[in-house]
């Protein structure tokens, strides 16, 4: 009784339909998935990584309410874009806080025959009920995600994003359990992740999981520091410059990012 107490939350609708906090659109995302995507950023997120680039994404219950079939009305023109490998993501902010919305989208998605992806931190993630249900119906109608592994370390994890990263492995090997495929991506950020130690043992880690069919090394950058300026809000990596390409390097080798080809076929 207490842990559904605990996770219980009240779905916004409107006339029946769910609602979700929409951040913003992107018609041609060629970053967020297989192919060329209609990319959909969710409001809302518990974590505060100190590099992220979206901090106007992170309030909650803000942004523009739209229903599923709102989305779906504006992704469709674009569909003779997607080709065979195309179709929406949900990104964020963190989709998995709105996984109400996620479901009742990407469901109506497979009647349609658009590719799904889900893009998420993995922060929410829980075993507890009723929240692991409804993930568990999320992954039947998810074609892929994209999990961002801020770091491998949980203390380092929490001095970095605010939070511990166990619950985040446990869903890392959930989905390798299902086999459902996933590509992992990892921000590369000098001081912070970029040691040679902790990038052998995410590597490592990496290797455990079997569903496993990309790895990203994504370099570190401060494009949207402004953001932080214009919100009033203190960028913590204020010195901290891009890492360098032979770094960048370094980091592929240690995550044995060749070894992953399966986004190919």
């Amino acid at each position: 009784m207490f842990e559904q107490k605990m996770h219980a939350r009240k779905v916004p609708t409107r006339d029946g339909e769910i609602i979700g906090y929409v951040h913003s659109t992107e018609s041609f995302g060629a970053v967020d998935g297989p192919g060329i995507r209609f990319v959909v950023f969710m409001q809302g997120c518990n974590m505060r990584c100190k590099f992220c680039h979206n901090p106007d994404t992170w309030k909650k219950n803000v942004g523009s309410e739209m229903t599923t079939d709102e989305i779906i009305e504006i992704a469709l023109p674009y569909r003779q874009f997607w080709g065979k490998k195309g179709g929406i993501t949900l990104s964020g902010g963190e989709i998995m806080l709105q996984t109400e919305f996620a479901l009742e989208l990407f469901t109506k998605c497979k009647k349609l025959g658009i590719n799904t992806c889900l893009d998420t931190c993995g922060q929410p993630f829980t075993r507890r009920q009723p929240w692991f249900d409804n993930f568990k119906k999320l992954m039947e109608v998810t074609d892929i995600l994209l999990v961002d592994i801020k770091h491998i370390n949980s203390d380092e994890h929490r001095k970095l994003t605010g939070y511990r990263n166990e619950n985040i492995l446990d869903m890392c090997q959930f989905l390798s359990d299902i086999d459902k495929p996933v590509w992992i991506r990892h921000v590369l950020i000098p001081e912070h992740t970029d040691f040679d130690g902790y990038l052998r043992q995410l590597g490592e880690y990496i290797k455990t999981l079997h569903n496993v069919q990309k790895v990203e090394v994504l370099p570190y950058h401060t494009m949207g520091v402004h953001k932080y300026h214009e919100m009033g809000i203190k960028y913590d990596l204020e010195r901290i410059e891009p890492p360098s390409t032979t770094r960048v390097k370094n980091a592929e080798k240690l995550l044995h990012v060749k070894d992953y080809q399966g986004y190919l076929g």
